[in-house]
């Protein structure tokens, strides 16, 4: 079997973790008798300065002709200035629109092994964590009209949080179809006590849930799931939530497991192409320094190979060599700043303990 595979190497650390990815997945597929064609292609802050635009139609091309896209990260204080549509960030949005990917996945595992990184006491943690935020992509402010204008007290700026019925449908779809295979719950997350938009998220939100009788439905206002995260994380299972609050809560639930350095995502849409990314971002403080960490990479790679690809064993072979490398006692900087092992050590390792 092959596979082409897109990749997305970005910005800032995106090279460094995404080559550890590649690393990774090219010694399961020696070891599966699998192939994968890599072919590269720009996006952010990079593809801005050599295209002028974060998002070359070729990138889109490159994509949408591919089985599955690996991207690294995005963005960088380099482009602070750039023209809004021309920020680097725009590209990853924007890619996500074009594919279609209005899903996104965010696992959040407490690994036994890093227990005494999560910032909770053990009292909190004993029943450990094992959170999936289904967090809508592809709406919502992030993607509602904006501006500036003049007003009585001078500029004035606006953005628009704005959804469709049709929106929130297909993503309380995805996440009731996951809470099935898994506890049979789902918090739903919104602020329906003042914004209309949550009104309307909680009314389809619970039309949705008639149609999955066995998964029991509640809902929370983002306020207080704030709060309940490191309160009682053992309560969550699935948290369905929109664009933006979902991209605040998942980095608080990447945290009390640990290190954001950790945790990978899948973004998807109705068929089996997906774009799979750490939740991290570009770290540009420590791009170049080899000092990152590739775990939230070559497990998001993991999750690109057991959905869009369908192997189920690779993916499981993958996490196994991640569990293993860090069962050993291997760090790195973000998990532990006196003794740690660079970028690409670490994926020499987990690459060395792929059985």
């Amino acid at each position: 079997m092959s596979f082409e595979i897109a990749v997305l190497k970005g910005d800032g650390i995106g090279p460094e973790v995404t080559d550890q990815s590649l690393k990774v997945l090219l010694n399961v597929a020696s070891k599966y008798g699998i192939s994968f064609d890599f072919t590269d292609g720009l996006i952010g802050g990079f593809a801005y300065d050599k295209t002028g635009t974060p998002l070359p139609q070729e990138t889109i091309d490159l994509c949408k002709k591919s089985d599955a896209v690996l991207l690294g990260a995005v963005g960088g204080p380099k482009w602070d200035k750039a023209p809004n549509d021309k920020r680097p960030e725009m590209g990853l949005l924007s890619i996500r629109k074009m594919l279609g990917l209005y899903a996104n996945i965010r696992p959040a595992i407490l690994i036994p092994a890093l227990k005494t990184e999560c910032p909770l006491k053990d009292e909190i943690i004993n029943n450990g964590i094992n959170i999936t935020v289904v967090r809508e992509l592809t709406g919502g402010i992030y993607f509602g009209e904006k501006g500036r204008e003049i007003g009585a007290n001078g500029i004035e700026a606006y953005d628009i949080n704005k959804y469709n019925e049709m929106e929130i449908r297909r993503i309380a779809n995805v996440a009731f179809a996951l809470a099935s295979k898994r506890n049979k719950k789902i918090v739903s997350i919104d602020k329906a006590n003042v914004l209309e938009s949550s009104k309307l998220w909680r009314s389809v939100v619970e039309e949705v849930s008639k149609s999955f009788s066995d998964v029991k439905l509640c809902h929370m206002y983002v306020d207080n799931a704030a709060m309940q995260l490191v309160k009682n994380p053992a309560q969550f299972d699935i948290i369905l939530t929109d664009n933006m609050f979902g991209d605040i809560l998942s980095d608080e639930a990447a945290q009390i497991t640990g290190s954001i350095g950790i945790l990978p995502s899948a973004s998807l849409g109705d068929g089996t192409l997906g774009l799979y990314e750490p939740i991290h971002g570009s770290a540009p403080d420590i791009a170049g320094k080899n000092v990152a960490n590739p775990i939230a990479s070559i497990l998001s790679a993991a999750m690109m190979v057991r959905i869009s690809l369908g192997l189920e064993e690779v993916a499981k072979s993958i996490e196994n060599a991640v569990n293993i490398t860090l069962e050993q006692g291997y760090r790195t900087q973000d998990l532990d700043n006196e003794n740690y092992i660079s970028c690409s050590k670490m994926g020499d390792i987990i690459s060395q303990n792929i059985v």
